[in-house]
């Protein structure tokens, strides 16, 4: 900040330098510094999430090795650890980079949902549905299967993924008041075990794969989308950072994972239905965030966007700090499981759907100020 005793010339002279320093193919200190350390911690970010699938991949091969109850609930267990981990990734999507672009984006195969259980195993009513129950069609399940099957012929035909794991741990979620209960024996002596227990480990394996490959396009040192990123104009860099933070909070959580579920009131629109870990989805992508917005990524620390807003507007910049807080402690106050607020029993007054409505309001209330933040920095962007 200047001093009130500077000279008047200075401040014309300070616009201009700054004009100079942001124009075309030059880069303001303070917003490259915000796009290295966005980088910095999308790579911590991945590598922490595919340590947690390594563990999780570690456990299902434990419990396919000798099945058992235990073991069956470690690798439960593992799941929702590793589960944590990665929603706070999904903020590195919504600009074609790694994740999610159109050529050779993973995100499909990672997280894809709603997943028809049909497509994968049998279901209630249904016995022999699924890739599993049908050795004579798919003799052989394998990655190379499983890949070319997802999302084949329709959306929820999903086949890989966490949610396939998912499935695959817990069984369809028949209970109103817990998750989805799958025996044991599905893995030991009920029909098909042992195919079932090999798309399980297929599935775990290309789970590690994939994250494997975003870990590898945000390591530091290496000729990857990283380098590439943090090479482009700083305001090209900081369009893809505000549209990441813009499209997470109002078009992709407010509306796709918790409006559309809470208008049509069924399961089957929540995403992690099998397991009941919706609730904790929901509160890890708003903590992705509010990781980026203020610059603070669990090992990895430093300048984020509410550093470039405060240099411009801080009240500004604290208004959306503590906008972006609460839909964090409003989606902390959503009741679990999610499935039960979902019923049709249960009027919009009703203290569970309430909270979920607060949560969706902040969330789309946040999304404006993101984008008068960005406009602040000279960002324009565009979210649903």
């Amino acid at each position: 900040m200047l001093k009130k005793t500077a000279s008047l010339l200075v401040l014309p002279l300070l616009a201009l330098a700054l004009a100079a320093c942001d124009g075309v193919g030059g880069n303001d200190p303070l917003k490259s510094a915000v796009v290295e350390n966005y980088a910095a911690g999308a790579h911590s970010s991945y590598a922490r999430s595919l340590a947690s699938a390594w563990a999780l991949d570690d456990a299902i091969d434990r419990f396919l090795a000798a099945p058992s109850q235990p073991r069956l609930d470690a690798a439960k267990h593992a799941w929702l650890r590793a589960r944590d981990d990665y929603g706070v990734t999904e903020i590195y999507r919504f600009y074609d980079g790694p994740i999610d672009n159109e050529a050779d984006g993973p995100e499909g195969l990672i997280n894809a949902w709603p997943l028809d259980e049909a497509y994968i195993d049998y279901v209630d009513g249904d016995p022999n549905a699924g890739v599993i129950n049908k050795p004579g069609e798919f003799p052989v399940i394998d990655a190379a299967l499983l890949v070319s099957l997802n999302e084949e012929g329709g959306e929820e035909n999903v086949s890989t993924g966490w949610h396939a794991i998912e499935f695959l741990l817990w069984g369809q979620d028949l209970n109103a008041d817990g998750p989805g209960y799958r025996p044991v024996e599905d893995y030991t002596v009920n029909d098909n075990a042992g195919r079932r227990g090999t798309y399980l480990a297929v599935a775990s394996d290309l789970l590690v794969t994939h994250l494997q490959q975003m870990a590898d396009a945000w390591a530091p040192g290496a000729d990857n989308y990283r380098s590439r990123f943090v090479a482009k104009n700083s305001n090209e860099a900081l369009n893809n950072i505000f549209t990441g933070i813009g499209e997470m909070s109002r078009g992709e959580l407010a509306g796709e994972r918790m409006t559309v579920a809470y208008e049509q009131r069924s399961q089957e629109y929540e995403q992690s239905s099998f397991s009941d870990n919706t609730t904790a989805d929901i509160i890890a992508n708003a903590l992705g965030v509010q990781r980026v917005y203020l610059g603070h990524y669990g090992d990895v620390s430093g300048p984020g966007v509410m550093d470039l807003v405060a240099a411009k507007d801080p009240f500004l910049a604290d208004s959306l700090a503590d906008e972006i807080n609460r839909s964090v402690v409003l989606a902390r106050a959503i009741p679990a499981p999610f499935d039960r607020l979902l019923t049709q029993g249960l009027p919009d007054s009703n203290h569970g759907r309430r909270a979920v409505l607060d949560a969706i309001v902040a969330l789309e209330n946040q999304t404006d100020t993101i984008v008068r933040a960005a406009q602040e920095v000279g960002i324009a962007i565009s979210v649903s």
